[in-house]
């Protein structure tokens, strides 16, 4: 049983350093009503719908359906790779980065050796993994911290697609150089796995769900509302998906709530950490991200500054870099140490490489340009 609890608590590290902060501000702060003031239940609703709806997409095989479609036809590893890295940086919009990743990375390992491409892995993974943290960057519903600020500051979809679409842009054209500059070779034809039947009764609900979503997301629909028709349509149609959801992530957001409202309540501290942030919200951004991963990253440093636009690009440009910059990094490392006879000293080389080239690159483009 210890065993099995320290195991847990390793793979939510996050998750616990988020509640012992909570938990000292507490003793600094005692309880009150502030406390669920401090919550943004819109946010958690709406992160807690959109992973009801990406779950049971993946659920009925839509986005393996949807891999297969785009690989028909593919007859070089040029191709192979535009489509495997490309699939991640354009779905990570809607799905999130993190459900691009546990989506197609897995899809991934299982074609390479099919293609006879198994050396290309560790490459294609890595780029994916970039393309699927930079990607998620244009929208709001890309990926948590995107959808947090969006929310806390109030923007209008249009500023906020405006505010990324230059970083989001540049990335594209960075990642397109990069693989057309690459090694093309004809490959093999692979066979494909056969699929189960299409749940087109199923897809439409998902699917209205999501509609139903983003008009929250929109402010045009309130979020309880959402929550009302997102719990009775999950439970009437396949309530199981309530199992598949991440309350971890839920619940580092409560307790990241709950540690910002009791340090804003610290005069001191709150005064000392806006005037560090001051004109410094990019840079603050990147390197908080690196040490304790971007969606902590947004929570923690949005508490102490208004200029959001800034910290927005930040964290996002900060997603890259360390492994533990952004979750969804861990996510496609996980499936790649799970393969047989691969060199995982290998991944981490190419990894810590090509993050550091795109933020570097990045981070200069966002200081000369934006």
């Amino acid at each position: 049983m210890l065993k099995i609890m320290l195991k847990r608590l390793k793979s939510e590290t996050v998750l616990c350093i988020s509640g012992l902060l909570a938990a000292v501000t507490m003793f600094l702060v005692p309880p009150s009503k502030l406390y669920i003031e401090n919550i943004d239940f819109r946010v958690l609703t709406l992160l807690f719908a959109l992973m009801c709806v990406v779950q049971g997409w993946q659920k009925i095989g839509v986005f393996e359906r949807l891999g297969q479609v785009l690989l028909r036809g593919i007859e070089n590893s040029r191709q192979l790779e535009i489509v495997l890295i490309g699939i991640c940086f354009f779905s990570s919009m809607l799905i999130t980065n993190d459900v691009a990743l546990i989506t197609f990375v897995p899809f991934t390992i299982m074609l390479l050796p099919m293609a006879g491409q198994k050396d290309k892995m560790v490459f294609i993974i890595v780029m994916q993994t970039i393309a699927a943290n930079l990607g998620s960057m244009l929208l709001p519903i890309g990926n948590p911290q995107n959808l947090y600020l969006f929310s806390t500051a109030e923007m209008d979809i249009g500023q906020f697609i405006l505010a990324m679409l230059p970083l989001w842009c540049i990335s594209f054209i960075i990642l397109y150089v990069i693989l057309i500059c690459r090694k093309n070779v004809s490959i093999e034809e692979y066979s494909q796995k056969n699929l189960m039947a299409r749940d087109k009764k199923q897809e439409i609900i998902y699917t209205v769900l999501f509609i139903i979503c983003i008009l929250c997301v929109l402010r045009i629909l309130p979020y309880q509302i959402l929550l009302v028709i997102v719990l009775a349509t999950i439970f009437l149609v396949d309530r199981l998906l309530f199992l598949r959801v991440d309350y971890g992530l839920l619940l580092t957001f409560v307790f990241f709530f709950l540690f910002i409202g009791n340090m804003k309540q610290l005069t001191s501290v709150t005064t000392f950490l806006s005037q560090v942030l001051e004109g410094n919200e990019l840079v603050a951004g990147i390197i908080s991200s690196q040490v304790i991963s971007n969606v902590p990253a947004t929570i923690l440093l949005s508490g102490f500054t208004t200029e959001y636009i800034e910290l927005l690009r930040g964290v996002n440009i900060g997603g890259l870099g360390t492994l533990i910059a952004s979750l969804a990094s861990v996510i496609s490392y996980k499936f790649f140490s799970e393969v047989r006879d691969v060199k995982k000293s290998s991944y981490m080389f190419q990894f810590t490489m090509w993050n550091s080239m795109f933020l570097i690159l990045l981070w200069i483009v966002t200081k000369i340009i934006l």
